[in-house]
């Protein structure tokens, strides 16, 4: 039976290292194809809403921005029952409670992938909204995906150089390079939030 695999990029990309597993995927996309169906995604912030691709597969790959407590850039690899854990140990942002959930609701309906593997990084910034990856972080991108390239040939779907096509990633004018090319300057725009809701002070702090 050939497996069926899901390549999953959870986080949000408008706080800086938070995007990490968005980006990892769109890079995965961008440099490899399988000789196996592969569904490549960007989960993004949508919780519960991911439960049907959890459905459809048998194996998974999930890029996050995890706080292990570790030097900002440090990657680490957690697998089966331990990832539920680690993705809580440190609630960061709304996904991550909700990837918990969709993890918990998949087991309880018992049609949740068989193998999973986190692939997580340790984020240095978080509070910088509309922020990029900082360059620590960004430089694990291949990495990770060299790791996740290496953990699905071990199950037989093999990867090699080339593009992979999706209609599953975020629209173009979101893709890293636009994105973190296009932003506007600190005195344009606030790094820490919507300014109209901050408190007097830390708007003329900005």
């Amino acid at each position: 039976m050939q497996h069926r695999a899901l390549v999953l990029g959870i986080g949000n990309v408008l706080w800086a290292d938070e995007g990490f597993g968005v980006r990892c995927v769109e890079h995965l996309a961008d440099t490899l194809e399988f000789d196996a169906p592969v569904t490549i995604l960007d989960g993004g912030t949508q919780g519960l809403y991911l439960l049907p691709f959890l459905e459809d597969h048998d194996l998974m790959v999930v890029f996050d921005a995890v706080d292990y407590g570790l030097e900002p850039g440090t990657m680490k690899v957690v697998e089966g029952d331990d990832v539920p854990t680690f993705m809580g140990a440190k609630k960061m942002s709304l996904h991550q409670t909700g990837f918990q959930d969709v993890l918990a609701t998949a087991r309880l309906m018992d049609c949740h992938p068989d193998q999973i593997v986190l692939i997580g990084c340790q984020p240095e910034e978080l509070e910088d909204y509309g922020g990029g990856l900082r360059a620590l972080v960004a430089a694990r991108i291949p990495e990770a995906v060299a790791i996740a390239a290496d953990w699905l040939a071990a199950r037989g779907i093999i990867a090699r150089p080339g593009r992979t096509l999706t209609n599953d990633l975020a629209d173009s004018a979101i893709r890293q390079r636009a994105y973190e090319d296009g932003r506007p300057s600190e005195k344009e725009a606030c790094r820490i939030g919507d300014a109209r809701f901050l408190p007097g002070d830390l708007q003329q702090a900005d």
